[in-house]
């Protein structure tokens, strides 16, 4: 039965058109008929069996460059195919599977192939959604010479694609991030976190007057002098909400996927600026922490990201502080003053702590009327706690939504991004 099972529609149609007639006959008792029925019944059965025994002189190897893509970018498919045997008389229907986010399936019909030949194969493909995809397996469709059975050989199994999130381009830094410049340097420094870098003392006899901070002497009324200034190690945390309930949307348009691509944009730029980067979840789990090669902190933050699956959880519950004592950059869906109370509860207030929040109603209009309330109280509240507060919509740009969140770090103030501008 699993031989017939690869008949062609016009090898079931002539099955059944020979059990007609042999029906017609033993009715009508015409062994001629008979003869000609089992003779239309025996064709595609015996098409099915030299079909689905048949070999397929052929092997394929599949390169797929680059291996990682972002959304939206584009990869090469190259699949070589080498001839070991004699092809099927009615040509090779080749079939290569693709997944729907990387586009349409390809086809290609090989009608001859010399023995012992190789040809490539190329296409391309353009991911619209992230995610760790695989190609293939490719597939080689045999069929007879009168069309009435086929049957799928594979030649090459799958290839795996990393579909990572598209990182956009940002420019500044919120004032003092990462540095422990001025002030911020001491605040950092009285809360026991990072090293002694941009600090002063009182001047000493022999210090160098080209160090003299004038403001600060100018304040204390006494000479003081500038420490040599240092990175500060502390690092940053960037933490990311994706929990289902809080985002909305589907498909590459969703508020997560805007989150996701966010938070991406944030962590590469920071490390570039020679930050230490730690990425984390709201519910405390580190996805990537301590990223220090330059080399390798693509891989490192955009890898785990591609592969990330929204979370069932429903409410935004820390149970700690989630910047573990740094700096913290939260991109968050949905929030309500219940989650911005979380939040602040175990922030210090010395701490930097910056926030996006996506009015998630935004990316589905109409059905979230009391987000948008609920979404001004929550910013309300953590402005008050001294976070910097940028509210982002779909149509922003996030080079501008990071420009707007550096520039409410320093003012401690909330702010709401439309396409036009600021609200």
């Amino acid at each position: 039965m699993k031989v017939l099972a690869g008949l062609t529609t016009r090898g079931r149609c002539l099955m059944a058109a020979g059990l007609a007639a042999g029906v017609c006959s033993l009715v009508l008792n015409e062994r001629d008929l008979l003869r000609i029925a089992v003779f239309v019944v025996a064709l595609p059965v015996l098409a099915a069996v030299l079909t689905s025994r048949s070999r397929v002189g052929l092997s394929a190897v599949r390169h797929v460059l680059p291996d990682r893509v972002p959304v939206g970018g584009t990869a090469e498919v190259r699949i070589d195919i080498r001839s070991d045997g004699r092809l099927p008389t009615g040509g090779l229907l080749l079939e290569d599977g693709v997944p729907y986010a990387l586009g349409s399936r390809p086809r290609f019909v090989l009608e001859r192939l010399p023995r012992h030949h190789q040809i490539p194969l190329r296409y391309q493909l353009r991911p619209v959604l992230r995610g760790v995809q695989h190609v293939g397996p490719l597939l080689g469709r045999i069929t007879d010479p009168f069309g009435m059975a086929e049957f799928d050989r594979e030649l090459a199994g799958s290839t795996r694609l990393v579909v990572v999130p598209r990182v956009h381009g940002l420019t500044g830094l919120p004032s003092g991030a990462g540095m422990g410049a001025g002030e911020e340097g001491a605040v950092r420094l009285r809360s026991g976190q990072g090293e002694d870098d941009a600090v002063v003392r009182q001047y000493r006899h022999g210090d160098d007057l080209r160090k003299v901070h004038w403001r600060s002497s100018a304040r204390r009324d006494e000479l003081m002098v500038r420490l040599e200034e240092k990175p500060w190690r502390g690092g940053t945390t960037v933490l990311l909400d994706h929990r289902s309930a809080a985002h909305r949307g589907t498909g590459p348009t969703s508020s997560l996927e805007w989150a996701i691509s966010m938070t991406a944009s944030v962590c590469l730029h920071l490390h570039r600026h020679g930050h230490q980067v730690r990425l984390v979840m709201e519910d405390g789990k580190v996805l990537a922490g301590g990223v220090n090669d330059v080399g390798h902190s693509d891989v490192l933050v955009l890898d785990p990201l591609a592969a990330l699956h929204p979370s069932h959880q429903r409410d935004l519950v820390c149970g700690g502080d989630p910047g573990n004592g740094q700096e913290l950059i939260a991109i968050l869906g949905a929030t309500n003053p219940v989650a911005a109370t979380e939040l602040m509860r175990h922030r210090p207030r010395v701490t930097r702590s910056l926030a996006v929040l996506l009015d998630v109603s935004a990316w589905a209009p109409g059905q979230d009327g009391a987000a948008a309330t609920e979404l001004e109280d929550a910013a309300r509240l953590l402005r008050g706690s001294g976070w910097g507060v940028v509210i982002a919509r779909p149509e922003m740009a996030m080079g501008v939504v990071w420009s707007e969140l550096c520039q409410a770090g320093t003012r401690g103030g909330a702010i709401t991004v439309t396409e036009g501008g600021i609200a």
